[in-house]
């Protein structure tokens, strides 16, 4: 008998049974098919990081919008969840605890700062979450021997490496470096002592403050009495102000300042008005359509349209982060966690900040951050030479 003579006469309750499970098989993948793709994220929006973590938000919903125009992700809609860490290491910590076990979302993004991503990852890590580091950079991140962390920027220790090569370059020789006492500014300034020595720099002073302090005036002394020539303020948003603010308390203007974070942010212009002027810092991103960026111009415009306000690095640090899970989502062909751990681990591509690729322990290597500086009231990019938008003024002179 032939397989169609067979089938022909295949007993029809079985046909039912079978015709049954068939759509049912088919109800069951189309609904799951249809069920939003939840993507979880903790942000200081309360609390010290208010201002970087906000503008991050804001990013988080616009690729939301995006990805949402464009279908989806493997055909199922993008749903991005943020709640308020209030720039807590513990409170983040439950919330990705009920992110995960209460939820049961189906990826998270990593929050703001290292030491909040620090707090989070063993988390993550217990219950095998892809986690992209998109407000983390401190070294010491990747030496834990975690393999679900990712990170999207280079690391802090890197940070200052084009700072140095402007100020050797003006025969600048001597350096004070003060720095706060979190996980981002340890390593930011173990990397000042480690890189600042390869460009023939040494350091004068060195003093290593707790985090928040608002009067750096001692500081700003000390460091001028060593015969520093320029300062490197290794901190957050607060740091820099108070640094620059002690720097002009004090009548002293170095022939170059650096500061971490901060000066990268439109509010540090807020903070100290003119004084900015001259001021150098690092990004990952800057908020000008000739940016040799890819996407860049149209993510510059349609924030701005969408919020009224331009962006900051960090804030396109976390649209690079939804590019970077959507494509590793795309590459696995599948939503499975482990799946997309390893596309992220082996992907190579690049997104609105640059490059992303890592090495085995999941650290950024491919791409040096620039080095920024506020001229006439408006950061200019002054390193590396391919993105630069204005040349370096050293000794800047009020």
């Amino acid at each position: 008998m032939t397989n169609a003579g067979r089938l022909r006469y295949f007993p029809r309750s079985l046909w039912r049974l079978l015709a049954g499970a068939l759509l049912g098989f088919t109800l069951v993948t189309t609904a799951a098919a249809a069920e939003p793709l939840r993507i979880a994220v903790s942000l200081g929006l309360s609390g010290a990081y208010a201002e970087i973590a906000g503008l991050q938000a804001k990013a988080y919903r616009l690729w939301e919008r995006d990805v949402n125009a464009r279908g989806g992700i493997l055909g199922r809609k993008v749903e991005v969840i943020i709640r308020d860490d209030k720039s807590s290491p513990q409170e983040a910590k439950k919330i990705y605890e009920d992110f995960i076990l209460r939820y049961k979302v189906d990826f998270v993004f990593g929050p703001y700062s290292s030491a909040i991503t620090g707090a989070i990852a063993p988390v993550t890590e217990k219950h095998g979450y892809p986690v992209l580091a998109a407000g983390a950079a401190s070294d010491e991140l990747w030496r834990k021997g975690y393999t679900q962390l990712f990170g999207t920027i280079p690391p802090a220790g890197r940070y200052p490496i084009g700072f140095f090569a402007i100020v050797a370059r003006a025969r600048i020789a001597r350096l004070a470096l003060v720095y706060a006492d979190d996980a981002f500014s340890v390593s930011l300034a173990d990397g000042t002592k480690r890189w600042s020595t390869e460009y023939g720099l040494k350091i004068v002073y060195t003093r290593k403050i707790v985090k928040g302090t608002v009067d750096l005036e001692n500081e700003a002394r000390a460091a001028r009495a060593a015969g520093a020539q320029a300062v490197v303020m290794a901190g957050h948003f607060e740091e820099s102000v108070n640094m620059r603010r002690a720097l002009k308390r004090i009548g002293w203007t170095p022939l170059a300042y650096y500061a971490s974070i901060g000066p990268g942010l439109d509010a540090y212009h807020g903070a100290v008005g003119a004084d900015a002027d001259g001021t150098f810092s690092t990004s990952v991103w800057e908020a000008r359509e000739d940016l040799n960026l890819p996407g860049t111009a149209e993510f510059l415009r349609e924030f701005v349209r969408t919020y009224s306000e331009k962006p900051s690095y960090q804030a396109a640090q976390a649209y690079a982060a939804g590019q970077i899970l959507e494509r590793a989502i795309r590459k696995a062909e599948a939503t499975d966690r482990a799946a997309v751990s390893a596309a992220l681990a082996e992907l190579d591509t690049n997104v609105l900040i640059g490059r992303y690729v890592v090495d085995r322990t999941g650290m950024q290597t491919k791409r040096f951050p620039m080095i920024i500086q506020w001229q006439k009231g408006r950061r200019e990019i002054v390193w590396p030479e391919e993105l630069r938008t204005a040349e370096a003024v050293v000794p800047w002179r009020q």
